[in-house]
């Protein structure tokens, strides 16, 4: 089954930001594809800092009909080195399901693999949800709507423009990495398999949370909160418990909260704060194909420096 991140919708998501380099590679058999990886290339900052983090994404894996031969895979894998390859200093997919099966075959043709943790909510109906949500999550959201805070479930564009302002600030302070522009948030707010789901307090949006959905799975993009600045209020919490609830009210089998850190980072902040809701843990992984080593670590530098400094 094709997901979201497989999809033409979004495809031409991507290609009508205007933000980005897309790409698709297909390998077809009489005419059907039986594989494809689909994704961007991303760059950030400057010129210099651009040439250095020049990386293509595939957001969920390729999609490998089950059929797929080995044959067709690595010929999927090699065109899609052969046409990236000379555009950025590594390839990366990032696996929201297991494609141990497949492991050998990426490695053969120069992927390595780097384990990397995900939760995967059980949304078949909202009693489930609730019975393996650790109790403090449903406490923290009751006090939260008991002190004013509220969920704005159809926002307006005006209200994703304060959401964008708070998610920003956590990029610049805490995460330390490049956020895409506004005019990523406006155009995913326009398509037809988004969701955003805000938090209002005091008349002002303090968190929410951005989803992307299929036919059954709703997935976690991005999620911010002013958490810890108003008392009893905690934006992030209510966000996610929303979205988890509004998967398992409307139908979808899955909340997937795409990413939970690699193991052995020591401590990892956001895992705990996921661990929370009652997913599963997995570890799905991610295939990387470095095309340009000296490249690849300086990068690494710039990336773990810039994470040590302001870099508002």
């Amino acid at each position: 089954m094709v997901n979201i991140f497989q999809s033409d919708e979004y495809f031409s998501f991507l290609c009508k930001t205007g933000l980005f380099d897309s790409f698709r590679f297909t390998v077809k058999r009489e005419g059907d594809v039986v594989g494809s990886m689909l994704g961007y290339i991303q760059q950030d900052g400057g010129a210099l800092e651009r040439f250095l983090s020049r990386r293509a994404i595939i957001n969920a894996g390729p999609f490998l009909s089950e059929d797929i031969s080995n044959d067709e895979l690595t010929t999927l894998l090699r065109d899609c080195i052969n046409g990236l390859k000379s555009k950025v200093i590594y390839i990366e997919t990032r696996n929201y399901k297991d494609y141990s099966a497949y492991r050998e075959i990426f490695e053969k043709v120069g992927f390595s693999y780097e384990p990397h943790y995900d939760f995967i909510v059980d949304t078949r109906d909202v009693e489930t949800v609730d019975s393996k949500m650790e109790t403090s999550r449903k406490r923290f959201v009751k006090a939260s709507l008991k002190n004013g805070a509220s969920i704005v479930e159809n926002p307006t564009l005006e209200d994703v423009t304060e959401f964008y302002g708070v998610l920003r600030e956590l990029y610049q302070n805490k995460i330390k990495t490049p956020l895409f522009p506004l005019q990523f948030f406006e155009k995913l707010y326009q398509t037809s398999f988004s969701k955003y789901i805000l938090v209002r307090y005091a008349d002002e949006i303090v968190g929410g949370m951005v989803c992307v959905y299929d036919d059954e799975t709703v997935y976690e993009w991005f999620v911010c909160g002013k958490d810890g600045v108003y008392k009893n209020v905690s934006p992030s919490i209510m966000a996610t418990y929303y979205a988890i609830r509004f998967a398992a009210e409307n139908g979808f089998k899955h909340f997937d909260m795409m990413g939970a850190g690699a193991p052995g980072d020591g401590g990892y902040g956001v895992r705990e704060f996921k661990a929370k809701f009652g997913g599963k843990l997995v570890e799905y992984g991610r295939f990387k194909y470095i095309s340009h080593k000296p490249l690849y670590a300086l990068g690494k530098i710039g990336v773990s420096l810039m994470k040590k400094i302001d870099i508002r």
